[in-house]
C-alpha cells in the first residue's frame, strides 16, 4: 500500500511551500509523507468505515501548499485514492473468493465447508440446490433441441423453457 502514498507524495513534493515564519520545506515534505502514508493505511485497514479519505487528507496537508496550487493538489490526491481504493477492493474480492464457502449444510446439520464452484453459491455436491434463475445459461437452442417422433418420423421439436427458442 505504501506505492500510493510514495507516488503522492513524489507527485506532490515540490510543490510544497509553507509560510516561510511557521516550518521549514523539509519538515512540511515529512508531514505529507506522513498524512499520506496514514491516509493509505486507514483506508487499507478500513475501507468500509472512512468515507471520504481524499477530502481528508487534503484537509490535513494543504496548509502546506499556495493557494494557486491546492486545485491541482485536490485533483492528485483524488486519483491516488481511487486507485488505492480500486486496488484495495480487488485485493478484497480476491481473499474473498479464496475464503468462500459452500452455502448447504451437511445433513447433520453442520455448514458445508467445500468451496463453492466459480460464480456459484454452492460446491459440486449441492449444486442442485442452486435456483435455476441464478445458474448461468450454458445451452444454446440447438443443444436444447430434442427429438420427438411425429408420424413415424423423427421431427425437431424446440425446448419449451430455453430462453434461446
Amino acid at each position: 500500500m505504501y506505492r500510493f502514498s510514495r507516488a503522492l507524495y513524489l507527485e506532490l513534493k515540490d510543490l510544497v511551500d509553507p509560510h516561510p515564519d511557521t516550518i521549514s520545506v523539509t519538515e512540511a515534505r515529512r508531514r505529507v509523507l506522513d498524512a499520506a502514508q496514514s491516509t493509505v493505511e486507514r483506508l487499507a485497514s478500513d475501507p468500509r468505515y472512512f468515507p471520504q479519505p481524499a477530502r481528508s487528507l487534503f484537509q490535513q496537508i494543504r496548509c502546506y501548499f499556495p493557494i494557486s496550487q491546492q486545485a491541482r493538489v485536490y485533483y492528485a490526491i483524488e486519483r491516488m485514492v481511487s486507485l488505492a481504493r480500486a486496488s484495495i477492493q480487488v485485493e478484497l474480492d480476491r481473499l474473498n473468493e479464496a475464503n468462500a464457502r459452500c452455502r448447504a449444510t451437511t445433513r447433520k446439520g453442520k455448514a458445508c465447508q467445500r468451496t463453492p464452484l466459480p460464480g456459484r453459491e454452492y460446491c459440486p455436491s449441492h449444486s442442485h440446490l442452486e435456483e435455476p434463475s441464478t445458474l448461468p445459461s450454458r445451452v444454446g437452442a440447438a443443444a436444447c433441441a430434442r427429438q420427438a417422433p411425429v408420424g413415424g418420423r423423427a421431427m425437431m421439436r424446440a425446448c419449451t423453457t430455453c430462453p434461446n427458442a
